[in-house]
């Protein structure tokens, strides 16, 4: 792991000094702002849940758009290859260009900050489901990013990870609303992993551990099918 944090470090780099980083981050803070404060001013409800509500379906398109640069660029030029005669091992290399998906997830989440400060001003807020939500973004944001990690690590086409990114991610957000059209034997399996229904779990404010295993358990899958992926590769 010596040299995990030159990896986070390189890969953070790339995105702030290119200027992907901060149109994804705009088109983020439109999408969500429009449906925070149109709530906010033409429903009159001053309530984050519209926002919580909505954020994991955003995710699903934006963190793949994020991710889909961050092996397929360098498998395409041939840059992963001399990386890997460096003194820098495939899970440094892994869990590094991880990390950097999650900071920029982070990073994205850090302006809407202002909108529960500015409930807060104007009235009374549960700060509960507020932090709750935020956690759970994070985790939501940790698990689509390893997702989005091992669609970039299968193709050189950054487009074709985007897209791959993107349908697994609206697949896990949206399994939930299709139950009706599966078996009774397996719903109960697909309801598990729904991952917009662990995620508004922990938006209302309650922690469950069955919540936090099931984002930790998606991540760990992603970033493990990733160094599959690679090693075949290598």
């Amino acid at each position: 792991m010596r040299q995990f944090p030159h990896v986070l470090k390189k890969e953070c780099s790339g995105y702030f000094v290119s200027p992907i980083a901060y149109i994804v981050i705009a088109i983020f803070l439109v999408v969500a702002g429009w449906f925070f404060f149109s709530t906010f001013f033409i429903y009159g409800q001053a309530s984050m849940r519209k926002f919580f509500n909505l954020l994991p379906l955003i995710f699903s398109f934006v963190i793949p758009a994020i991710t889909m640069r961050l092996f397929s660029e360098e498998l395409n030029t041939g840059a992963y290859e001399l990386l890997a005669t460096l003194p820098v091992t495939r899970t440094d290399i892994i869990l590094g260009k991880f990390a950097a998906g999650v900071v920029m997830t982070a990073a994205m989440l850090a302006p809407t900050l202002i909108y529960p400060i500015c409930i807060a001003f104007l009235g009374d807020l549960d700060w509960g489901p507020v932090i709750g939500g935020y956690i759970g973004a994070i985790l939501l944001g940790g698990a689509f990013s390893a997702i989005g990690l091992f669609a970039s690590s299968l193709t050189r086409n950054q487009i074709i990870a985007f897209i791959l990114g993107t349908a697994i991610c609206v697949g896990l957000t949206l399994i939930d609303r299709m139950l009706m059209f599966f078996p009774g034997a397996v719903v109960n399996v697909l309801e598990y992993l729904a991952a917009g229904a662990h995620f508004e779990s922990i938006a209302r404010g309650v922690i469950d551990t069955r919540d936090i295993i099931y984002f930790l358990s998606v991540m760990f899958i992603g970033l493990y099918a990733t160094g599959l992926s690679l090693q075949y590769k290598e």
